[in-house]
């Protein structure tokens, strides 16, 4: 399955929700470090890349276009434009690191200097290559509606009008928009740079896509890093993990704070009189993102469920009201319409895969909400895992072509796998599971971090480039 909240897209909302309920103003902390690295010059693309040019307010890093095959067996003609960037050089000591974000929806070429102030000492000896994958970017999948309800949330549902709009809209386009098209874009990628092989480093759905890749063609990569994982296999799609790992987030935030009283209790007390799991699952969601200690004043969240569970709902229907409206980014930055299509596309529902029809899909999903054990998501109601924007976007996506997961099972090439113990994207379990059946990994779990370590934990940065700069053998 492929969801997760993007890091770089919900501190607006987590804003929102912040002047909804009437706290103090004030600039959102910034989520990445001011790490300033040595100038390069600009690269030279690759004879397989077309129109080199400066990127937009990065001078020293190129950009340049692949074009790719829409639909690679050629039954469908098209041809697709994604933007590449490159830093450094082609002859860097270490050869090629591919950094791939998430989503799916986020484009990769506007966070390029992200990375380069989160990974200096790394990128001294690597080329840096980040790609805009199919339908995001300049060229990104265009729902309004659905981008209007639903913004960048994995876990807000939509009505089914905006998805059915979004499906109809896109038409048969809406087929060739797997993770498996996205591996073969990224090996056309490799060929055009003329490497013979190099090193993936993904984030949130960013692992997914690098792990496929890497189950695809293990030869052509040297290492890997996975940071916030999402399982190979793409198993959990009505999130229980996250669900039932929430209590051990609250209760450790509360004995950090010495807050005095059960905030997964009362959590649980709330949603079931208020019948707003959806909702405060998404605030916990958002904010194992930029608040994972739950410790920012200016959210308040374990006093807020604490109050609402003593009969103040003020506070805590702010924080849900704010935090589960749309972040307003351009589908340029985030196409919640390639969210759609990718992750209905690459998932395995109740109802089967994503060619199975409409008709039943409903009936299937009710089935397997009864079939989740109460206390395996408590604090929160099992109906919460049925409600949620995950299922519930793809309950209404029309029968479409499925992705077609890689053959490999294992990775076999060395493999860092990074993990927040507070991230509720990608709950830690999820890291410790690929770990166990790896043949060459090495887990690091951050205490007091969330999602996406490397960008929004110093641990989680010194970690991937320590593994980045090691010797392989």
């Amino acid at each position: 399955m492929i969801f997760l909240t993007r890091a770089g897209t919900t501190v607006a909302a987590a804003l929102t929700a912040v002047m909804c309920v009437g706290s103090a103003p004030g600039a959102a902390p910034a989520p990445y470090s001011s790490v300033r690295t040595a100038p390069f010059a600009v690269s030279v693309a690759a004879p397989g890349l077309t129109d080199p040019r400066p990127c937009p307010g990065q001078t020293d890093v190129t950009c340049a276009d692949l074009a790719v095959p829409l639909d690679r067996t050629g039954a469908v003609p098209g041809t697709l434009k994604l933007q590449t960037a490159l830093f450094g050089t082609a002859d860097a000591p270490k050869g090629t690191l591919l950094f791939l974000t998430g989503g799916p929806g986020q484009p990769g070429v506007p966070f390029v200097q992200r990375i380069r102030e989160r990974l200096p000492e790394a990128l001294a000896q690597y080329r840096l290559v980040m790609i805009d994958q199919r339908g995001t970017g300049g060229a990104a999948v265009d729902c309004p509606q659905l981008q209007r309800e639903v913004g960048s949330s994995d876990t807000v549902a939509p009505t089914p009008g905006a998805v059915t709009a979004c499906a109809e809209s896109l038409g048969v386009k809406r087929n060739f928009y797997t993770t498996a098209d996205t591996v073969a874009d990224l090996e056309d990628l490799r060929r055009a740079l003329g490497v013979g092989s190099w090193t993936l480093d993904g984030v949130s759905y960013g692992t997914f896509t690098a792990g496929q890749y890497a189950l695809s063609h293990p030869h052509r990569v040297r290492r890997l890093v996975l940071d916030s994982v999402v399982p190979l296999d793409g198993a959990g799609v009505l999130y229980e993990d996250a669900l039932g790992h929430s209590a051990r987030v609250l209760r450790t935030a509360c004995r950090e704070q010495g807050c005095g009283f059960d905030p997964a209790r009362d959590l649980a007390r709330v949603v079931r009189r208020d019948g707003n799991g959806v909702g405060v699952f998404n605030l916990l969601v958002i904010a194992s993102i930029i608040d994972p200690k739950l410790d920012n004043p200016r959210f308040g969240i374990l006093g807020a469920i604490h109050a609402s569970a003593s009969g103040d709902r003020a506070r805590l229907d702010g924080l849900v009201a704010g935090f589960s409206a749309p972040s307003d980014e351009p589908p340029s930055e985030f196409s919640s319409g390639l969210h759609a299509a990718t992750l209905c596309a690459d998932s395995r529902w109740p109802w089967g895969d994503a060619s199975a029809p409409v008709e039943g899909r409903e009936g299937a999903l009710k089935q397997a909400v009864q079939r989740i054990r109460p206390a395996a998501v408590w604090p929160f109601e099992r109906e919460t895992a049925g409600a949620q924007g995950i299922p519930r976007t793809c309950l209404f996506w029309p029968a479409s072509r499925p992705h077609q997961a890689a053959l490999r099972r294992t990775l076999t090439m060395p493999v860092l796998i990074l993990a927040g113990d507070r991230d509720l994207s990608t709950p830690v379990r999820w890291a410790r599971d690929l770990a166990s059946v790896t043949p060459r990994p090495e887990l690091v779990v951050l205490p007091g971090a969330g999602h996406s370590t490397q960008s929004r934990s110093e641990g989680g940065a010194r970690a991937a480039e320590e593994f980045l700069l090691r010797e392989v053998y």
